[in-house]
């Protein structure tokens, strides 16, 4: 039979706990000399000292292998998207109304201040040879090329501050997205076309003519180095007049082997669709 281990008195329990954390005979607190205690927490000092050295000297090499003003990998993005202005208010479709100027104020007015980026950048950006790429290698800091608002024609804003939506001949703007260091081969074109075989009777009008995104925009240094640069628009003036009023539109870039218009993974690589649907 096991015997029942008697219990300590309180008192006892209490003197035990006292002389735990500090024994006046020899000194120790909570088992540890003085001496003892400060080992051991140099050793902890020199060891963690040691890992946060290690720590920084291998973030600050990895940081030597990095450039300030051009991202190290862009391998996931070899390939430009495109978007559209004005941004549709939802799934990519814009309503409006003919006889109801309050029902497209909103795009015009959206068109209207996108394009005062392209006013202000008149008297920082310079004239460059058209055709050709714009290369600056040995410049620190990168100028960037004009881009004159009239080039947008029908679709500028200048003679017609409804932008074509007054008449049922609505504009966009197609914008290409940035890719540092960017230059695609051929002459890269803006290509609309309807998605509907109803509506292959309907016609586009591009600004600048033929629908191109020029060269001498090429190739983009990056925001740090070319503060002032401005991407090329193409102006789509969508010729609906009295035709289908409910139209699916899809633009592509075309012309440029290396600007891919085609991936199921991504509906913008290349191309943007959308849809315009417009009451009387």
């Amino acid at each position: 039979m096991a015997i029942k281990e008697e219990k300590k008195p309180f008192n006892q329990t209490l003197t035990e706990w006292r002389q735990f954390f500090y024994n006046p005979q020899n000194g120790q607190f909570m088992g540890r000399t003085a001496s003892s205690w400060g080992l051991i927490l140099l050793f902890y000092l020199v060891f963690y000292g040691f890992l946060a050295g290690l720590f920084t000297l291998t973030l600050w090499v990895m940081l030597q292998t990095l450039d300030d003003e051009i991202p190290k990998y862009r391998d996931r993005i070899s390939s430009p998207g495109l978007t559209i202005w004005p941004r549709p208010d939802s799934a990519m479709e814009m309503k409006f109304n003919l006889s109801d100027p309050r029902s497209y104020s909103s795009y015009t007015d959206a068109l209207a201040d996108f394009l005062k980026e392209y006013e202000n950048q008149q008297n920082r950006n310079i004239a460059c040879e058209p055709g050709s790429f714009f290369i600056q290698d040995d410049r620190k800091e990168k100028a960037a090329c004009l881009f004159n608002r009239s080039l947008l024609g029908e679709c500028s804003g200048l003679n017609d501050t409804d932008y074509g939506y007054s008449t049922g001949s609505p504009c966009v703007l197609v914008k290409m997205n940035r890719i540092i260091g960017l230059k695609p081969n051929g002459q890269p074109t803006v290509n609309c076309t309807y998605k509907t075989e109803t509506d292959d009777r309907l016609q586009f009008k591009y600004f600048p003519e033929g629908g191109t995104f020029d060269l001498m925009y090429f190739p983009y240094y990056g925001r740090k180095v070319q503060l002032t640069y401005v991407q090329p628009l193409v102006g789509v003036k969508l010729l609906i007049g009295n035709n289908r009023k409910d139209i699916s539109i899809e633009c592509k870039i075309e012309g440029s082997p290396s600007v891919k218009n085609s991936d199921d993974r991504d509906k913008f690589l290349g191309r943007v669709a959308f849809k315009v649907t417009v009451i009387e």
